[in-house]
């Protein structure tokens, strides 16, 4: 038959992608246990020692799913190896009593669990660093073998080091500094070509600006790469790519200047626009601090600020309009030209912003360019501050990561307290298949576990199998054990829970068979020690929040669009008014989004940084296209923005112009609900499909006679969170002017 589209051969290349990528996975696994084991159990008879080497290479190269390159995990593990020496002290301490091994399980268990708030690698590395904990808390209590317990545990810790930064390296990913700096450089082209003629940018170039905006969101890198950390520069580094897909997004929606002729002053912002760019693609790849650049758009920004401050012509004046106290005259701007200039500035906000990230991304508090402490509120905080804020941030039931530590701790405790109590052989396996089988959700939970119970039964079958026509020759274990291995660790991960499971029910057999007298009782036991553990996970699974980070970051986004319209309303208010009503920059308005922006910047970098619970294939999460980096850009825009329009001293804007600016924030703030809403409805809401582009907001269009500058700012404002919130929904660039794209109940 034939296939028309490739399809066979797509998914056929796929599958062969995924053997190849587990293999060399499987590759050096198979290497450091096999060496380690056979190192200490036949060449120096310390089967305790060759039993701890083994786990300590399954651990960390099977068990974690470590995201980045070989040399990324080695230098990981390296930092580790004191932890794995406490785990293993701290474990076999506390095997002499049942509750004393429940108690360190209960507590060991939650810390490593809630250690995944650091990031995408620590949250790979502590499954495995589980398992080093749970091998040594079984009896015997033996404080005698601890020596060698640490020695096997060393050896392996070493010997994986060593396999992942030299055996198959691996191809290395750009980093995500690589790419704000290909998006930064765009910008600085798309800079460029506006402030020279033709003064505009072809489809071409909006393309290209929008594919170098779209590479920096978490969903196109890898996982590894992704800025999720706590620290100063991770935080920065992941507000380098919000302010660049900002910026790019600003410039691909600059208007076109009538008569192609912007003037020397807006040419000047974007000609230092486009240097500030560049100064900062050099220095996100390790170049000089972006601070001489950065300071020259500083003077061009408040120049062009300055001259176009003034009120634009009412249909009577002339440009010989004169001040009687004869000052030089107001330049007699036309309306469209103001908007022009208000883009601009936007432009130059976005540009310095991008500027200061990039710089504390490299630099940390090092960085030269001016910090705004309402921006950039993590730039001058120590960084145990920084991680305390990170854990007290998620320290509480709402947050995914505090959840699963509590699932996790809670079902290892109870299945340890089951080993213990009833003296269960072997009764590690059993915490091995709670750690291994516990997902997110009861139907994934419990279609793991049908998986996982029908793959040990096939296990158990070959391994009585194998074990009764063996019987005590341990020469054939040894021979068969490492190709086992690369069997296992190769396909395993490809074709599911059940195979692995299947797989690593021989393997365990064919290691302990070589460290007692095995029988074909072995394969029972494995049985019942997989029943056991996967029942108790099944049941925390179901009992403690079977949530995952999407649903966390869908009611932090929601907040932040409700806070964000309090400021719009009152921002549109406060320049409407001319000041009589305005709230100061930091008020608590602006302290509560601040405090809004920071949780769901959190909220995001934990579903960005989550890793697939445990090796397992994750859920697939609800509202896939929403742009969950845009509403963040929402956010800061709505914050960045408000401050600006709110310096002191604001003008009265007339009749006309101040009816306009209350009347469209009145709209885009309707238009934040709406969004918040649909993001996180409750039981009631409204179910018609509602337009996201609301066709009111034709006011955008609207020219009030006399209008000065603050009146084109603003809407330049509204005009830029319309844009973000049009993102929010379709999941990339905003949908162009007159299409409808619909917010409904739950849904974007």
């Amino acid at each position: 038959m034939r296939d028309p589209v490739g399809v066979l051969g797509v998914c056929a290349g796929r599958i062969r992608a995924s053997y190849a990528a587990t293999g060399r996975r499987a590759v050096r696994v198979t290497l450091v246990a096999s060496t380690g084991f056979y190192l200490f159990r036949y060449g120096f008879d310390r089967p305790v020692a060759a039993t701890y080497a083994l786990f300590s290479a399954v651990a960390l190269g099977g068990l974690s799913k470590i995201p980045g390159t070989g040399r990324q995990r080695a230098a990981l593990t390296v930092r580790l190896i004191p932890v794995c020496w406490l785990l293993v002290v701290v474990g076999t301490y506390l095997s002499v009593r049942t509750w004393s091994a429940v108690v360190g399980m209960l507590m060991v268990g939650f810390t490593l669990a809630f250690s995944a708030v650091g990031g995408p690698r620590p949250a790979g590395a502590a499954p495995g660093l589980q398992l080093l904990y749970i091998l040594p808390s079984f009896p015997p209590y033996d404080p005698g073998s601890l020596g060698d317990r640490l020695i096997g545990t060393t050896t392996g810790l070493l010997l994986f080091i060593a396999a992942e930064a030299l055996i198959l390296p691996e191809p290395t990913p750009p980093p995500y500094r690589e790419r704000a700096a290909h998006a930064a450089q765009t910008a600085a082209r798309c800079a460029t070509l506006l402030a020279t003629p033709p003064y505009a940018l072809n489809d071409a170039d909006i393309r290209t600006a929008r594919d170098a905006g779209r590479m920096l969101r978490s969903l196109t890198v890898p996982e590894a790469e992704r800025p999720a950390g706590p620290g100063v520069r991770d935080r920065a580094l992941a507000h380098t790519g919000l302010t660049t897909r900002a910026l790019l997004s600003r410039l691909g929606q600059l208007p076109a200047e009538p008569g192609n002729d912007p003037g020397p002053d807006v040419t000047a912002v974007l000609h230092a626009v486009a240097r500030l760019a560049t100064a900062t693609a050099t220095c996100l790849r390790a170049g000089p601090s972006p601070a001489a650049p950065y300071k020259e758009l500083v003077t061009a920004r408040a120049h062009l600020s300055a001259l176009s401050a003034g009120p634009a012509p009412s249909p009577a004046r002339t440009s010989e309009s004169v001040p009687a106290d004869g000052a030089a005259p107001t330049p007699p701007f036309p309306p469209v030209v103001l908007r022009r200039h208000a883009a601009v500035l936007e432009i130059a906000d976005a540009a310095l912003a991008m500027a200061t990230a990039a710089d504390l991304s490299v630099r940390g508090r090092r960085a030269s360019p001016e910090v705004s402490q309402s921006r950039f509120w993590y730039a001058t905080t120590w960084a145990p501050c920084l991680w305390w804020h990170r854990l007290r941030g998620h320290a509480g039931r709402r947050s995914v990561f505090f959840q699963n530590a509590v699932r996790i701790a809670l079902a290892l405790t109870a299945a340890r307290l089951v080993a213990g109590v009833d003296t269960l052989p072997h009764g590690f396996w059993a915490m091995l298949a709670t750690l291994t089988l516990t997902r997110t959700t009861m139907d994934e939970t419990w279609n793991t576990i049908r998986l996982a119970l029908a793959g040990t039964l096939a296990g158990a079958l070959v391994t009585a199998g194998v074990l009764s026509l063996a019987g005590t020759h341990t020469a054939v274990y040894a021979a068969v054990l490492p190709v086992w291995m690369l069997f296992a660790f190769t396909v395993g991960p490809v074709r599911g829970v059940g195979w692995a499971q299947g797989l690593f029910t021989v393997l365990v057999a064919l290691v302990f068979a070589q460290l007692a007298p095995p029988t074909w009782r072995l394969a029972e036991v494995r049985l019942l020690d997989v029943l056991v553990g996967s029942a108790i996970g099944a049941v925390f699974g179901l009992l403690a929040w079977p949530r995952g980070a999407h649903d966390e970051l869908r009611n932090a986004a929601a907040e932040l669009l409700r806070r964000a319209a309090e400021i719009v309303v009152a921002t549109g208010a406060s320049v409407a008014g001319g000041g009589a009503v305005a709230t100061p920059s930091g008020g608590p308005g602006h302290r509560s989004l601040q405090q809004a922006v920071i949780l769901a910047e959190s909220a995001y970098a934990q579903f960005q940084s989550e890793p697939t619970p445990f090796g397992g294939r994750g859920r697939v999460t609800a509202l896939p296209g929403v742009d969950w980096q845009a509403t963040l850009m929402a956010g800061h825009h709505t914050l960045w923005g408000s401050e600006r329009l709110l310096e002191p001293p604001l003008a009265g804007l007339g009749p006309a112009a101040a009816e306009s600016v209350s009347g469209l924030g009145d709209r885009v703030c309707g238009r934040m609900l709406l969004v918040s809403a649909a993001l996180d409805p409750g039981g009631d809401t409204p179910t018609a499909p509602v337009p996201l582009i609301d066709p009111a907001l034709a006011g955008f269009a609207i020219e009030p006679p006399g209008a000065p500058r603050l009146y084109y700012a603003t809407l330049s404002w509204l005009a830029s969170l319309m844009t973000d919130l049009a993102r929010v929904a379709r999941g990339g660039p905003g949908p162009e002017h007159g299409k409808t794209t619909t917010v409904q109940h739950g849904r974007l």
